[in-house]
């Protein structure tokens, strides 16, 4: 073992979280611009603006914590620590099992954890979508940003939106943090009763430019077509990107995206120069530490309607819409044949099939499929088996892949992959990194797509990529320049 290696190992006391629950209320929002709006490294994984349900988590690595970048598809990981860059020998999702187990013997036990109480410590950043690609094996795009990056997240802000109370989240057996949990203390009881300060206002709208222009993305909806008459794939998630001058400011754009676009799987998740900012409603997988594992694919979408009987009957068309039905039940059985490769015998279920969810801007028809994984395994090979998300592929996978490789002409990055936490404790949230946006030091990319069948009608598709973007241009004060 590398001496890297042993660094990387966590003791028994780093991993266990010790919890302080505050019996009183900052708004997360307020307590991200006070606290972690400077940060290099930093994230809020966020239940949604005005949220009432749920816990969202605020929080960074200590000093002394690793973060973790992954290039060439996973290949190449370097681990930055205080003043120092190593490359790890090994893939990414190699340091995640050595990192998150007790020496390679499973899930390291937090004695005080419930098993609802979600991020306690771990890894929080983004699974990008070539990463997945080079385990599928299709041939892939090299990415211009990390194919992966991780913070390990060890001080930690929750949020209980039902119960309107925060609690604070540490290792045991760290001296510095009890330093960090009496200056937080401190700050959070001077912001009670504060307000969170209105946003300034935006400039002029900047240009966005598309990867394919409109013709262009016609024609490729037909290409999949004549590739899915020919019977090389059933369905294909094709994808455009579209590319935003100049330099952003992450944490004013989330802010005016969280209230046009709230999610269950909202977040801002911040590396030195570059950030992922999403809005996301679809869970890529949840596992718990008794190794049940869920996801929940979303394909099908309609616009809200400008009255209440608008809106209603958009529900019942898409809730009845063949071509919409059959490609959410065909990913859905790809999800079936992910989750069984790595799931013990029997054990995968379908308990929910072609529910009609609405959001403030769309409606999606969802699906739920789970399992229990297999007792040899863990949830880093549930997760290395399942991405990238078969919702941001199609079907047969391999197969989508290739085509989407060949037909959409660049790497897809963030975008497509997998945003959220992986804890020490056995307990994964990811979200699919959709409805979200990448910003880095000169340039703001978002990507947008749809699954397309041999009943797709191109316009249509196409129409749907800038129904998915809109709010995303919103945020980012954006118009697409033809």
């Amino acid at each position: 073992m590398t001496g890297l290696q042993e660094r990387l190992l966590q003791p028994a006391d780093a991993v266990t979280c010790r919890e302080i629950v505050l019996d009183f209320w900052v708004d997360p929002e307020l307590v991200f611009l006070r606290l972690l709006k400077s940060e290099k490294n930093a994230f809020w994984l966020d239940s949604g603006f005005e949220a009432e349900t749920g816990v969202s988590y605020l929080g960074l690595p200590s000093p002394s914590a690793p973060v973790v970048t992954a290039s060439g598809a996973g290949d190449t990981v370097l681990v930055s620590g205080v003043g120092t860059s190593d490359r790890f020998e090994g893939s990414i999702f190699d340091l995640l099992r050595l990192t998150t187990t007790s020496r390679g013997a499973g899930p390291v036990a937090d004695p005080v954890a419930d098993p609802a109480d979600g991020l306690r410590i771990g890894w929080v950043g983004w699974l990008g979508y070539e990463l997945g690609a080079k385990t599928v094996g299709s041939p892939r795009h090299a990415s211009a940003l990390p194919d992966a990056a991780l913070m390990w997240a060890d001080r930690i802000i929750a949020f209980d939106h039902r119960a309107s109370t925060m609690s604070l989240r540490v290792p045991a057996g760290s001296p510095t943090a009890k330093l960090w949990v009496r200056d937080v203390q401190a700050t959070l009881l001077s912001l009670v009763g504060s307000t969170v300060p209105p946003l300034p206002e935006v400039g002029q709208p900047r240009k966005a430019s598309l990867r394919h222009t409109h013709a262009e993305y016609v024609d490729l909806v037909e290409q999949c077509r004549d590739a899915i008459t020919e019977g090389d794939a059933y369905q294909i998630c094709l994808t455009n990107e579209i590319t935003i001058e100049g330099a952003l400011d992450p944490v004013q754009t989330y802010h005016r995206l969280r209230r046009l676009n709230p999610a269950h799987h909202g977040a801002l998740i911040r590396f030195a120069d570059f950030a992922l900012l999403s809005s996301s409603p679809e869970q890529f997988l949840e596992v718990c530490p008794d190794k049940t594992m869920t996801t929940r694919p979303i394909k099908g979408t309609r616009p809200r309607g400008r009255t209440s009987e608008e809106d209603a009957g958009l529900i019942t068309e898409l809730a009845g819409h063949h071509k919409e039905i059959a490609e959410n039940v065909m990913i859905v059985d790809l999800m079936r044949n992910d989750l069984g490769r790595v799931a013990e015998t029997g054990s995968v279920q379908v308990p929910d099939l072609l529910r009609v969810e609405s959001y403030q801007n769309v409606h999606q028809l969802v699906s739920t499929i789970s399992a229990k994984i297999d007792p040899r395994l863990t949830w880093v090979d549930a997760v290395e088996a399942c991405l990238p998300a078969g919702s941001m592929t199609g079907a047969p996978k391999h197969s989508a892949m290739s085509i989407i490789d060949r037909l959409e002409g660049g790497a897809r990055g963030p975008y497509a992959g997998a945003f959220g936490y992986m804890g020490a404790d056995g307990r994964v949230d990811l979200g699919v990194t959709i409805r979200s946006l990448v910003i880095g030091p000169t340039t703001t990319t978002i990507g947008a797509g749809g699954g397309i069948t041999v009943w797709s009608v191109a316009e249509e598709e196409y129409e749907e990529t800038l129904l998915k973007a809109a709010p995303l241009l919103a945020a980012a004060s954006a118009v697409i320049i033809a």
